[in-house]
């Protein structure tokens, strides 16, 4: 069958540039692709994700929203930035100058988003769920590290440690000692996709130490989902505000993008909610770009 347009949207900009482009394809009703089609998607579009909306219209004026998003090597259960993406595009195309609340549907789960115009930008955040952490095995740890490139002994400082973090599929968080080692990776690929398919990882997210502010620089290696570096891991993000909100760092502002040429922003915020214990807020800017395969928007 034709495939839809997509409508590619740059998902969480920093200061208003750069960002990760994201396929973004509304369901107007429902559409037989097959996975395989979906996957096409964001091969044509030239994106590392796409992500497949669902509107249905409520009896008020926040909708409720299904999502779907997908790589070139299969769907997956959560996607961050594809969820900023989302949202940036529903607003553009509704076109309403005031914030906006929608409920969002996953595979997996049902969480509140919100967007806000502002200007030719739109600002949109999520909860993402709680996030689930634990030490790595010693097997995992030392073959994902030396995939990495990094020696695979850790010094005891507080903050140090590698953990695995869990937010629709585990990954490895990984710090380093500051911005310029971060830069400096080049890992095994190939090695970093066996480590990780054996282990069921979704990759591996690299980061330096925040500042006193929360900000800090982080790289994300996702080989096992045809994704060898993401521009912007926004789920990761929060994966590591959760952690790192158990050693006083409660607000990030995270840098993605700068290896590959396209600067990005993510913003995670850890606080508490009562009897539902620790949350997070996920968020990012976004620029609704244009169409493929059909008219600009």
């Amino acid at each position: 069958m034709t495939e839809p347009p997509a409508t590619i949207v740059r998902a969480c900009l920093r200061d208003g540039s750069g960002g990760s482009p994201t396929a973004v394809v509304l369901e107007d009703t429902p559409l037989s692709l097959s996975d395989a089609e979906r996957r096409r998607v964001a091969v044509e579009s030239g994106t590392s994700h796409a992500v497949f909306v669902r509107v249905h219209p409520g009896e008020t004026r926040e909708p409720i929203v299904d999502l779907r998003f997908f790589t070139a090597e299969g769907e997956l259960p959560a996607c961050g930035h594809g969820t900023v993406a989302a949202l940036a595009y529903l607003a553009s195309r509704d076109g309403a100058p005031a914030p906006r609340r929608a409920t969002l549907r996953t595979s997996t789960r049902v969480f509140d988003g919100w967007s806000e115009p502002r200007g030719v930008h739109v600002a949109a955040a999520f909860d993402p769920g709680p996030v689930d952490l634990r030490e790595p095995t010693e097997t995992e740890r030392g073959l994902a590290l030396s995939a990495l490139g990094l020696v695979p002994e850790e010094p005891d400082e507080p903050g140090s440690k590698v953990r695995v973090a869990a937010l629709g599929r585990e990954r490895l968080l990984v710090p380093v000692p500051d911005r310029t080692t971060l830069a400096a990776l080049t890992p095994d690929f190939d090695r970093l996709r066996d480590a990780c398919d054996r282990f069921g990882l979704l990759g591996a997210y690299v980061y330096s130490p925040p500042s006193p502010s929360g900000s800090l620089a982080a790289r994300m290696f996702a080989p096992s989902i045809g994704v060898p570096e993401d521009i912007a891991n926004a789920n990761s993000g929060a994966c590591l505000a959760a952690h790192l909100a158990r050693q006083g760092t409660a607000e990030l502002t995270i840098d993605m993008g700068d290896a590959l040429g396209n600067p990005a922003t993510i913003s995670a915020t850890a606080y508490s909610s009562g009897h539902q214990g620790q949350r997070i807020r996920l968020g990012g800017t976004a620029r609704v770009d244009q169409k493929r395969n059909g008219s600009e928007a």
